[in-house]
């Protein structure tokens, strides 16, 4: 059996932040489990390309990778090369062998021939819409991973009209034929609102922790002595809720200081660092742009509180990433992982509204005793909720599932 991944990015693009390490590191841990991986992805870098071969299988990180030219940027990602290349490998013919991968718990075993299912991630650009009516054309198992791109955020957000438009017309017929992968339950309950699809199941995201744990003696450069130490960690976009974060903070009558990790566009940046210009705050923000993948866990580790008051996200990887080094965390009610943390009481959540934000913000600062425990126990309780082989057999189960009933 061959999974064949389909994104508009790979790594290395890491301006796209988590659902370009999700699916990378979903496709690395089913390549070291034995299965017959294959990605399909652009050139896609933000406004840039990638300095890649095109065309031709690349091994990044053991994975087969092929990147291909698009011919759009963001968000379109108009990619012919890649619709050419799908096309292809989908008429390959079966050859099966005798060879096999066994799943992890040694209970089952796939043949290794060139049966298909076509794992697609994300919605709303032309690599995922046209793979998808391309495989369904073919016959093939479309499994759907939206990526947090369906949502009633997504729909009435950027170009809310076309996309209701698109998706009467074509996209719900689309959709309802395809399986769904989502990695929280509210991820589940948006998906459901909207389409009726094949099936649905919930498997959080593989999260790449790094080497750091418990790490509290590690003290960020930016931080001022004394203060709060706040850390917003993740793509700097409007959905991230970052607006709604300084007007909190404005209000705030303790000593704070926020350091802002990551990129995004930099018009919207510089827009932005406006506004806390405009709210005399820029000399309590420091500007730290994208942190690479060991380097983060020392800066969230560094800091008292990671706050993520997002207006929508179906996951968010930096919720596990910075508990996994024992950070607390503060998060919105619409975050994925929100239940997750309420239930075992590892940070705050709140409604993203800048007085009850700048409410929670106030309660961290005042309970030390709670991110005490959180930085002894939370690495130790991410290990065992986040265990990588567990997950693994919920995915191999996922496929083979899907394998089975095609």
């Amino acid at each position: 059996m061959l999974i064949i991944q389909i994104n508009a990015s790979y790594k290395p693009a890491y301006i796209y932040g988590g659902p370009t390490m999700s699916v990378s590191k979903l496709s690395e841990e089913l390549v070291k489990a034995g299965v017959n991986v294959q990605v399909l992805t652009t050139t896609a870098n933000g406004l840039k390309e990638l300095a890649v071969n095109t065309g031709e299988t690349i091994l990044v990180d053991g994975v087969p990778v092929r990147y291909f030219i698009r011919l759009s940027k963001d968000h379109s990602h108009f990619s012919p090369a890649l619709l050419i290349g799908l096309y292809n490998e989908l008429n390959k013919k079966d050859k099966p062998t005798n060879s096999q991968y066994s799943i992890p718990d040694n209970e089952h075993t796939v043949s290794n021939s060139q049966n298909q299912i076509i794992h697609i991630h994300a919605w709303w650009n032309m690599v995922s819409i046209l793979s998808c009516i391309i495989c369904l054309w073919k016959s093939k198992p479309v499994l759907l991973s939206p990526r947090g791109t369906l949502s009633n955020y997504t729909f009435n957000n950027r170009k809310s009209l076309l996309k209701n438009i698109f998706h009467q017309a074509i996209g719900k017929a689309l959709l309802q034929r395809c399986h769904f992968h989502v990695t929280s339950e509210k991820e589940k309950a948006d998906i459901i609102a909207i389409i009726n699809p094949r099936s649905i199941i919930v498997i959080p995201n593989f999260v790449n922790l790094g080497s750091y744990k418990n790490s509290a003696d590690f003290s960020p450069p930016t931080a001022t002595s004394g203060s709060f130490k706040l850390i917003f960690l993740s793509r700097i976009e409007e959905k991230k809720g970052l607006d709604i974060l300084f007007k909190a903070l404005a209000l705030l009558r303790i000593s704070w200081h926020l350091t802002i990790a990551g990129t995004g566009e930099p018009d919207y940046i510089l827009y932005l660092k406006s506004q806390v210009t405009a709210m005399n705050l820029a000399n309590r923000i420091t500007w730290i742009g994208h942190q690479d993948n060991e380097q983060k866990f020392i800066v969230l580790a560094g800091h008292d509180l990671m706050i993520l008051p997002s207006y929508d996200e179906n996951f968010a990887n930096v919720v596990i990433e910075s508990l996994s080094v024992g950070t607390a965390v503060l998060i919105s009610s619409n975050v994925g992982l929100a239940d997750y943390v309420t239930e075992k009481d590892l940070g705050w959540v709140t409604d993203n509204t800048p007085v009850n934000l700048a409410e929670s913000i106030n309660t961290a600062f005042i309970d030390t005793q709670k991110r005490k425990r959180i930085r002894l126990e939370a690495s130790a309780q991410i290990n065992t909720d986040f265990d990588e082989q567990f997950i693994l057999k919920r995915y191999l189960e996922l496929y083979r599932n899907i394998h089975t009933n095609a």
